[in-house]
């Protein structure tokens, strides 16, 4: 159903145009993906919208010895193509070209998949946090740079005053995975998500989605996987049996699936996780 309501659309220059439309109360428009489909969840359409497609810089994608700096508004399409192939960023790259379906793909920006309240089942989140992404802000004051997770914690707040402008990756990750459980009945979106990432010091890192509200890192499992012999487990069914003593999530309910399956299924996603990741670290 469509209102009546007449609405107003702002196509930015600059960052500071888009900033100035923000302040008189548009909200952003990136692909429009989510935003576009609030009616279907009874929720309005924002009066004014401000597209950040035409600003320089947001859709471009640098990869250099050190860094790789991701544009907001690039796509999961592009951003997988961009990453395929490039060793320790299997998971960002999988997740990109994995989400949602085609379609969406190719509209979808990494800037909507992380600023998105709501959006539980976010494939990008957690292979971000798995690889210690930081995100970069334009604000009115300055730029401001912060990890991924403090952000995700301070996401209303940060994001009432300032805009995502890219994600900056260290290229210190060794090898990394993305495993997705997909129901039939949860459509386009996975009722859990485990990503995992070995970093050059050895350390495994973990990031859960879609099983809570906002994705995050499994601290927990990340000290007991250390205090193994080694540093890690050593073996993939090992990780998985720390992962069920380690399972401090309060999974959430939907109408794809309960909280207590998202929660169940977690050590067998660790277990296919790690398998990928040694399998990935023994063809280096």
């Amino acid at each position: 159903m469509f209102d009546n309501l007449e609405r107003s659309l702002t196509v930015a220059g600059t960052i500071e145009e888009a900033l100035a439309a923000k302040r008189q109360g548009a909200a952003i428009l990136a692909g429009g993906t989510w935003l576009m489909r609030d009616p279907r969840r009874g929720v309005d359409l924002p009066q004014a919208l401000v597209s950040l497609h035409a600003i320089a810089g947001l859709k471009a994608i640098y990869i250099s010895d050190d860094t790789i700096t991701i544009g907001a508004a690039v796509t999961h399409e592009a951003l997988g193509q961009a990453l395929l192939g490039l060793a320790g960023f299997e998971a960002v790259a999988l997740a990109a070209s994995s989400s949602a379906n085609p379609a969406i793909r190719r509209v979808a920006t990494l800037g909507g998949n992380l600023c998105t309240p709501g959006f539980a089942a976010a494939d990008l989140l957690p292979a971000l946090l798995a690889v210690d992404a930081i995100v970069e802000l334009r604000a009115t004051q300055a730029p401001l740079r912060m990890p991924l997770a403090c952000f995700l914690a301070n996401r209303e707040q940060v994001l009432a005053d300032a805009i995502l402008t890219s994600v900056i990756i260290s290229r210190d990750i060794i090898a990394s995975a993305h495993v997705r459980l997909p129901l039939r009945r949860a459509g386009d979106y996975p009722v859990a998500i485990v990503s995992c990432a070995l970093s050059s010091k050895g350390q495994i890192q973990i990031a859960v989605g879609s099983v809570e509200e906002v994705a995050r890192r499994w601290t927990k499992l990340e000290e007991a996987f250390s205090r193994e012999p080694g540093g890690r487990p050593a073996s993939a069914q090992i990780a998985a049996s720390l992962a069920e003593t380690c399972n401090d999530f309060e999974g959430r309910n939907g109408i794809e699936a309960d909280g207590w399956y998202r929660r169940q299924v977690l050590p067998t996603l660790v277990r296919r996780g790690l398998e990928a990741l040694s399998h990935k670290e023994d063809a280096r």
